[in-house]
């Protein structure tokens, strides 16, 4: 039992669960603020790595990048180095509250210990979601959240007798997987339930991303629930089945979405918000609890637009929330304000990218607005390989104040999107948006950029408006 702690004059103790993005951005900048003679760090975690690009899986699975060594930041040995007590395949099964300990158990061994804390810091991210139903959990069913869920894909498509995928659910993970599965060489069929994919896209504007994939030669079926997984006489999955149809499958990927990993907080009483995320602070300490913080995919954070709470599972944010703890738990002082929504994504060179409310998320915070789309291209039209752009943009309509935008165009089309997202963070209006000073040349824009177009053109309306 492993029950030293700060009093009677000892080091303080931090204790981390979770061993990737915030939890160990937390440890690692607790470590520059305070050496391992004044702060001992203790962190756990389940799986066998560390720091890694979740996000990077998909390109891995589709074999455009080496992994998983190329996906990971820094390796538990690296973290070792910097005196921070980091044990892997070590999952936390309990939080002691009341008596400031966690019980963490050896995946491998089984054995369990109790270790105390002086402050604790919840990064345990989130968990593909499985939708409840028959065969869900059979081999051959994966949900892609970690590095030892790629190598488990991996493993599956190596040796699948055929090469047929369905993919369940649209979202960023299910296209990215659909395409990464393409390039594998399978036929891919996407079952989506929503009318279009990329439902954190406006629907007019998931056209877009539909006839893309469809382009790539992805077979689309929306507005179609999957009502059971079927399996074979080896009891993996066979077969992915809908009210209308029965679409073969030799592997089953789960594009659905993730919901925050809280049940060890939830257990322990701590405060949950309605998406299911930790509630805190700016500081990012757990609400009515002073020494202990949470950030990553497990908390819920503040929308700048909408004024509400989400739950976004984003490493740029993972990485934030967990320089804010490690600034705090330090001894330091730092907070973070909140997000924007911004998120961007790609099919084959199709570039997709959001920030703010869709025309739903406004409607549902009671805000009136008008919305205008514009076609445009990347670069000047006469300029070689300029290419079509679609901005879409959302204006609130009394005020002109910029409330979203949602942009789909190819190769440089994506990154744009920083335009509109610093311009939400700042509070500005489309009419001053027209002003901005951007960079311009005929290779990289044309005059008047797609996005101060669309600006231009929700303003007319806003004053149209009345």
């Amino acid at each position: 039992m492993d029950m030293n702690g700060a009093a009677g004059g000892r080091r303080e103790r931090l204790v981390v669960i979770g061993g990737d993005a915030a939890g160990m951005s937390a440890a690692s900048q607790a470590r520059r603020l305070r050496g391992p003679d004044e702060l001992e760090i203790v962190a756990f975690e389940r799986g066998h790595f560390t720091s890694y690009s979740a996000c990077g899986i998909p390109y891995w699975v589709g074999g455009e990048v080496d992994g998983p060594d190329r996906l990971i930041a820094r390796t538990p040995e690296e973290h070792r180095a910097r005196h921070i007590d980091l044990r892997t395949r070590t999952e936390v099964t309990e939080i002691d509250v009341a008596g400031r300990r966690v019980r963490a158990r050896d995946v491998d061994s089984g054995a369990a210990s109790w270790t105390s804390y002086d402050k604790l810091v919840i990064a345990t991210g989130a968990r593909p979601v499985r939708p409840d139903l028959p065969g869900a959990d059979a081999p051959g069913v994966h949900g892609v959240q970690t590095l030892d869920d790629g190598q488990a894909l991996l493993d599956t498509l190596a040796r699948a007798r055929g090469r047929r995928a369905v993919v369940v659910g649209a979202g960023y993970i299910g296209v990215e997987m659909a395409e990464a599965l393409i390039h594998r060489g399978y036929e891919v069929t996407v079952v989506n339930r929503g009318r279009e994919p990329m439902s954190t896209l406006d629907p007019d504007m998931g056209r877009l991303v539909h006839k893309a994939m469809e382009g790539l030669g992805i077979t689309m079926v929306n507005d179609t629930g999957v009502t059971e997984v079927r399996t074979g006489g080896d009891g993996r999955a066979s077969a992915v089945v809908t009210a209308d149809a029965v679409y073969p499958a030799d592997v089953v990927v789960l594009g659905i979405g993730v919901t925050p990993e809280t049940s060890l907080a939830r257990a322990a009483g701590l405060p949950v918000g309605g998406h299911g995320g930790l509630l805190t602070d700016r500081a990012m300490r757990v609400r009515g609890h002073a020494d202990i913080w949470a950030g990553g995919d497990c908390v819920e954070v503040l929308d700048l637009v909408s004024g509400q709470l989400r739950h976004i599972a984003l490493g740029t944010h993972a990485n934030k929330h967990g320089q804010v703890i490690g600034t705090n738990a330090g001894g330091g002082y730092a907070t973070f304000p909140g997000v924007v929504g911004t998120a961007v994504s790609k099919v084959c060179d199709l570039e997709i990218a959001r920030t703010g409310l869709r025309e739903k998320d406004a409607r549902r915070v009671g805000l009136e607005f008008v919305a205008v789309t514009i076609e445009s291209t990347s670069r000047a039209g006469y300029y070689p390989d300029a290419s079509p752009m679609t901005v879409k943009m959302l204006a609130e309509r009394r005020t002109g104040k910029l409330l979203g935008v949602q942009i789909v165009g190819r190769e440089g089309a994506g990154k744009r999107v920083d335009i509109a997202a610093v311009a939400l963070t700042a509070g500005m209006t489309v009419e001053q948006m027209t002003a901005l000073d951007l960079g311009y040349a005929p290779p990289f824009s044309p005059v008047w950029d797609p996005v101060l177009v669309a600006a231009r053109k929700a303003a007319r309306a806003v004053e149209e408006s009345g």
